[in-house]
This record gives C-alpha cells, structure tokens and sequence, in this order.
C-alpha cells in the first residue's frame, strides 16, 4: 500500500515517500544507532518496516524514525486527518527525552576507553549506543515478561500484551499500533487467565499480580514515579519486592525508566563478559552463576571501573555480544569465549 499524506488511510511513510511530513533533529550517528538501540533488548516496541525505518510506540503516539549520517529524522502519524503535519517542537521534544540526547555519548565513550582498554577495541565498532528513558509502567512490565527468555519472544509477548489490554492508536498498512496497558487494565480480575492463553506462562501471575500490587499497596502511578527521585538502593530494593521482579529486573527498570544510570543489570550474558573479558570472578567461592549477592558484587565492579554512567557502558557491550557472528552454530569449545544466546 502506498503510503498515504492523509493520516485516516495511512500506510507506514518512508523520507523519501513524504518529505514533508518529517522533521529532523542534528544527531551524528555517533551518538545514536537506531538499529543497535531499538533491537537491542531495551524496548520491545519497534519495528523496522522498511530499511533502516523504524516504527513504534511512544508517548502514547505511533512514529517512525530513520536517520542519516548527521540527522534523525521523525514522523509523527495522528488519526485525525486535520492534525497531518510535521511533529511540533513539543512532540520533538518527546523524541529528545526518549533518547536523552542532552547526554554526550562522546563524552562517555572518551571516558570509558580511556579507564577499559577492553571497551576501547569494542567501542571501535559499536558507536552510538544509548540508553533509552522509557515509561516506567511499560518498562517494569516488559521485563517482568523477560525472565528467562530471549528478544524475539518478550517482543511477541510485549505485543500480545499490548492487543489486548492497550489502546489501540491508529492502524499503519497491515498493522495495528496499541498503546501500553494502564496498571487498571493489568489489575484486572481475568488478566492472568488470559495472558496464559496468549502465551506468557507463568509470567502472566505476575504481570497481574504486581499490577494490583502497585494499585492497591502502593497507592498507583506516583509510587512508581516517584522512585525517579529515590536513591538508587532504595528504589531497587522497593522493585524487587514487587512479584516477579528480582535483582536483574529491578536493576533494568533502574536503569532504563528510573534516570539511574549508575544501576548494571546482570544476566548470563554479562556475567561471562565479565570473566572472560574481565577476569573478575566473585569472592563468594559458591557463587557459580548469577545471584543478588554475586550480582551487586559484579555492578560494583564495573560501577568502580566506568563510574556514574556505569549502566550505559554495560550496554554497549551487551550490544557488541548480541551482535557476535553465528554464536548458537560455534562449536562449544568457541562458544565458551564468547556467551549463549539472550537470556532474561
């Protein structure tokens, strides 16, 4: 379907289908990678439905994103037809937030390679990867879905989410756009039933259970907000006595929703970056995988090495091992020196 100027008949826009539709902020490449920051396991909500153009949810509105060597470029889709325009400085400034651009990814990258000969040779290929400042709802949500699973699953899983208990937006060609659940409709008493048949498992008791949590013990939203302007152990320690978050969850919502940089989420992935890259092994002899104690051991680590942005660092490397070539087909004597697929 050719894509319409017109929001009520939409198909998913290009640059070069309508120019005139989009708006561009100055971002050098270097300082943002759409494709390693939107597919990178931080948001589950973005699709790249044409080359190197990306669609997804945010602030409660449906947008695609491209970018060039030294510009970002955004559209923003409004159902009503009378609103078709570029986005406002307002909705632009949404798309700032998001990618917290007033934060110099040069600055951090400059520093970082200057204390970590290690992130140094893999900063060389992985440049422009940033964290995310998502919404904490649909972030503490999505990675209640991640716990021991991989991208393409909590991204089918956050989707079926999303159908069935979100707004829906606007519909783009084939595709339906949905915006996240409201901790209401989470709570609600046929929830778990019906995210198991849709799928979640055992995380579906979960997701309801700490909606109605949130709602009824913590008074809703603002307690959940309010954790922005907790220090970072408190507001980690609050997360994880919500059901289904345990250290790594709270320390990813910390992280990427919370504006606590310093917060590193541990999993298998970062826990074999870390001896075999590393050679950090945990002073608890026992401790033969992640655990909390061992897990806020290896965050001190790399909190003392990387400092205050800590949680950011942690991501580029995560990317950089996403990325490594045709991991799961190594034989295991390779595949030792590197890590397993992605795991919650």
């Amino acid at each position: 379907m050719a894509p319409s100027v017109l929001a009520g008949s939409m198909g998913h826009r290009t640059l070069a289908s309508v120019p005139a539709l989009w708006a561009c902020i100055p971002c050098p490449r270097s300082e943002l990678r759409l494709d390693l920051v939107l597919a990178s396991g931080q948001s589950f909500r973005w699709r790249e439905q044409s080359p190197a153009h990306w669609s997804g949810v945010l602030a409660n509105q449906v947008w695609t994103l491209t970018q060039t060597e030294e510009q970002l470029y955004c559209t923003v889709y409004r159902g009503d037809k009378r609103q078709v325009g570029k986005p406002t400085l307002e909705e632009l400034k949404a798309v700032r937030q998001y990618f917290q651009l007033d934060v110099s990814l040069a600055q951090l990258y400059h520093h970082w390679s200057s204390v970590d000969p290690h992130f140094q040779e893999v900063a060389q290929k992985f440049q422009g990867v940033r964290l995310l400042q998502q919404d904490p709802i649909e972030c503490l949500f999505s990675f209640i879905c991640s716990s021991n699973n991989n991208i393409a699953r909590i991204t089918g899983m956050v989707e079926q989410l999303c159908q069935a208990f979100g707004p829906r937006l606007i519909q783009l060609d084939d595709v339906t756009y949905h915006g996240f659940p409201s901790l209401q409709a989470l709570a609600g008493p046929e929830v778990e039933a019906q995210l198991r048949k849709l799928g979640l498992g055992y995380r579906a008791r979960y997701v309801n259970a700490s909606a109605r949590a949130i709602l009824e013990e913590q008074g809703g939203l603002p307690w959940l907000q309010q954790l922005c302007k907790a220090p970072y152990e408190e507001a980690h320690k609050a997360l994880c006595n919500l059901p289904g978050v345990g250290t790594k969850v709270a320390d990813c919502i910390c992280l990427m929703a919370l504006d606590k940089p310093q917060a590193v989420p541990v999993d298998v992935h970062m826990w074999q970056i870390a001896q075999r890259d590393y050679s950090w092994h945990p002073t608890t002899t026992q401790a033969k995988g992640p655990s909390p104690r061992a897990n806020k051991e290896l965050g001190n680590f790399f909190r003392s090495l990387w400092g205050p942005y800590a949680g950011w660092a942690q991501a580029v490397l995560f990317s950089a091992d996403l990325h490594q070539p045709h991991r799961a087909q190594e034989p295991p004597a390779k595949r030792r020196k590197r890590s397993a697929g992605p795991e919650g």
